[in-house]
């Protein structure tokens, strides 16, 4: 069986660790890539990555299939995500077009090719944005709310649809929140603002939210490549730790030695405010409690995260220190 794994998205986030995770583990990454603008700076990111591959456009499919040639496992990490200043008139249809028809392409592909798994990156929204008294499990009910989520579901059904018909082994992983050095997104909003260590409104009590560092879901993608267990599962993962969005801010604040500044405002009052000026999703990712369960991954894969949280935020607070200068300033 060869070793060669492609990974869609390669030049991405997560896909950078995904290769060198690969790498390590004496895989051979191909990296799946739009076009080769910066092949170079991503070539010397990535010490030992020597293979790329053009995939152009996933939704045209014609002759996607010849460049899955000799590949045993597909990583599929490409896709549209949260468009922070969202331009398209019909956002969901965009999402559909890359992420859906993206998925199907690459899948069929797959099949054309002889490709033996492919693992797919879905999200932990598919099952809504916050959770009550239970975590969200493997086998929760579908709720996506927003157009992102619906477009990634919808791409997870057309998954199980191909393997169903063809017998490729799929593989559906579901992070949340995922962190690291070079984020992007929400998370980078968030350092940026424990950084400027202005006085901010913050309710008593406390939520709980589960993420995930990037490190440990590159080892994670990497153990599903050919875990005999893993073929045909759908997996949650997390962290070792959750954690509340103050400990949150406590801990990046002392990492990024800034003052904690907070009075107390009740809660009811926040969301008021924030359904006023249309922020209600905003607040809602710093107030709701998200956790998920993540025991069939570690009971199935027998799959331990390598990196602690603490040592996850400490190597991202490192990280944007040292990057501080170059980073976009982007209003909150």
């Amino acid at each position: 069986m060869s070793d060669r794994i492609l990974v869609t998205g390669a030049d991405g986030f997560v896909g950078r660790y995904v290769c060198r995770r690969l790498i390590a583990s004496k895989f051979i990454p191909v990296a799946g890539v739009r076009d080769l603008d910066k092949w170079a700076e991503f070539q010397q990111a990535v010490p030992g990555l020597y293979e790329y591959s053009l995939l152009g456009d996933l939704r045209e499919s014609k002759n996607l299939c010849f460049r899955l040639e000799n590949v045993s496992a597909v990583i599929h990490l490409a896709a549209r995500v949260h468009i922070m200043r969202e331009s398209a008139n019909d956002p969901l249809q965009e999402y559909r077009r890359v992420n859906v028809s993206g998925m199907r392409s690459i899948a069929l592909a797959a099949v054309a090719a002889g490709v033996r798994r492919l693992i797919f990156v879905s999200t932990v929204k598919i099952h809504g944005e916050s959770t009550g008294e239970k975590p969200f499990r493997e086998e929760t009910a579908a709720n996506p709310e927003d157009a992102y989520a619906v477009s990634k579901w919808e791409a997870e059904e057309a998954l199980r649809e191909v393997a169903a018909e063809s017998g490729i082994e799929a593989v559906i992983v579901r992070p949340p929140l995922v962190y690291g050095p070079g984020v992007r997104g929400n998370f980078l909003r968030f350092i940026k603002l424990v950084d400027r260590a202005l006085p901010l409104p913050w309710p008593k009590g406390g939520n709980c939210r589960s993420m995930i560092g990037v490190d440990n879901l590159a080892d994670f993608l990497v153990r599903c490549v050919d875990h005999p267990k893993a073929a045909g599962q759908t997996f949650l993962v997390k962290d070792s730790e959750d954690i509340s969005t103050l400990e949150l801010m406590t801990r990046l604040a002392r990492l990024l030695d800034r003052p904690v500044r907070l009075f107390p405002v009740p809660e009811p009052l926040i969301r008021l405010v924030a359904n006023l000026t249309m922020k209600q999703a905003a607040v809602g990712k710093l107030l709701d409690s998200l956790v998920i369960d993540s025991g069939r991954s570690r009971r199935l894969l027998e799959w331990t995260p390598p990196m602690t949280l603490g040592d996850g935020l400490a190597a991202t607070a490192r990280w944007f220190q040292e990057s501080r200068q170059t980073l976009e300033t982007k209003a909150f």
